[in-house]
């Protein structure tokens, strides 16, 4: 990574221009001091106190990262739609999960990515900044090294990466356009299901129904805040569960898995800061819902 200094930034150390220009943390400059990092300013290595000048060129080296002895590479299909030295985008299919887990250890999203990495020759491990439940399919955001990594993370914590959903959900709400606000939590009697409960934690769901037919509506949803499976308990707290989502009530008749797609992903990016905004189409199996019902 590197940057060029202008007039804004002149005079200033070395050290304040990471940290407070660019978002660098305290533990990722020791991190790049002790862990193998490099410091670079015109090509020469500088410590933390160099008077930076106009026309500096400073560049930033990052350690090789350890990889989990949990994850493995494995070859897993991956759709990339975008890649740079700070992120990945990816178009996730249903069926895999984003992360390895007890139930799920190998075969998900974070081992191909591994096995990515070393194909190229990318010397990272995986840090993923908007994870997808198994069954969802569409957009995730992943960082490649610990600074996009912290950076994306306190956007996301701030409500300033920015993702909307498609979700089919059974019959059709009675207004077209409306907003959910019912707090979510844990169910007592599971590790897994959540439930709306009056000591929950806060959760906002925006929705606007786009088209529907005899049994299922196709909706645009922006959630307000990210709690988990919220769009899932919040439609089936309305009576409106997700096409093919049993654990809230949902049928498996029109589709296997809950029937809801990250559609638009939009983000800052960590390096640039420029505003990103990608998108995908409705994923194949939620379509045959609403044209085979015409």
């Amino acid at each position: 990574m590197q940057w060029q200094i202008t007039q804004a930034n002149k005079s200033i150390l070395l050290r304040d221009f990471l940290r407070n220009e660019q978002g660098f943390s305290r533990r990722i400059l020791k991190s790049l001091i002790y862990d193998g990092g490099k410091l670079l300013v015109n090509g020469r290595e500088q410590n933390l106190r160099y008077e930076l000048q106009i026309g500096d060129v400073v560049c930033v080296e990052f350690p090789n990262e350890r990889k989990g002895t949990h994850m493995t590479p494995e070859e897993i299909p991956l759709d990339i739609l975008y890649e740079d030295d700070s992120v990945l985008v990816i178009n996730k299919q249903a069926g895999v999960a984003t992360i390895p887990s007890f139930h799920h250890q190998t075969g998900t999203i974070a081992n191909g990515v591994l096995h990515h990495y070393v194909k190229h020759n990318i010397p990272y491990t995986v840090h993923v900044v908007t994870r997808l439940d198994r069954d969802t399919s569409g957009l995730l955001l992943i960082a490649k090294h610990r600074y996009s990594h912290s950076i994306l993370s306190t956007a996301q914590k701030q409500g300033k990466v920015k993702r909307k959903y498609y979700a089919i959900v059974e019959g059709s709400p009675t207004h077209r356009k409306g907003v959910i606000r019912a707090n979510i939590g844990r169910k007592a009697d599971s590790i897994i299901e959540r439930e709306v409960r009056e000591d929950g934690q806060h959760a906002v769901t925006h929705y606007q129904v786009k088209n529907n037919n005899l049994n299922h509506a196709l909706v645009a949803v922006q959630l307000e805040t990210g709690r988990t499976h919220q769009i899932r308990v919040h439609f089936s707290f309305i009576g409106h569960p997700l096409a093919g989502d049993d654990l809230y009530g949902g049928s498996k008749e029109s589709i296997t898995r809950q029937a809801l797609h990250c559609f638009e992903l939009g983000f800052e990016h960590p390096q640039t800061k420029e505003w990103m905004t990608f998108s995908v189409p409705l994923a194949k199996d939620m379509k045959k819902i609403l044209s085979d019902e015409h």
